[in-house]
């Protein structure tokens, strides 16, 4: 049985610029202090975090992005998750929401909820706030 998160949260950022924070990967490394490698088309790969998470990209467009998830915790033999963002323009902003569906148990879902905004979430809008205009 899989288990799946869902989850909004807003960034001081327009879609597009969004956009380049979650695929881009000079701004991952930025944002996350950590390398990584992004080729944003279906079937291109990604990896960030130093390679702990990797995977394929499934759909990259304007407003939504979906990949395969693993990470170097997960075992050979465990089935990827897979990762949409939809990214809906607001007043100010970016309501990006996640949703993260396949994780192995009730625990390790809710371990992502609270590694979504820590690790990556959390960087991303003090990477925002930071920047000089």
């Amino acid at each position: 049985m899989s288990h799946d998160i869902s989850f909004s949260t807003f960034l001081f950022a327009p879609p597009d610029e969004v956009m380049e924070l979650l695929t881009n990967a000079e701004f991952i490394e930025e944002w996350s202090g950590a390398k990584a490698s992004f080729d944003k088309k279906p079937g291109g790969k990604f990896e960030m975090f130093d390679g702990w998470a990797k995977g394929e990209v499934i759909k990259a467009n304007d407003a939504e992005l979906s990949y395969t998830w693993t990470t170097a915790d997960w075992g050979n033999e465990t089935k990827s998750s897979t990762v949409t963002y939809r990214l809906e323009a607001v007043e100010h902003g970016t309501e990006v929401h996640v949703e993260h569906v396949g994780l192995l148990s009730e625990e390790e879902a809710e371990s992502y909820k609270d590694g979504w905004k820590k690790y990556f979430f959390d960087p991303i809008g003090e990477y925002l706030s930071n920047r000089k205009f």
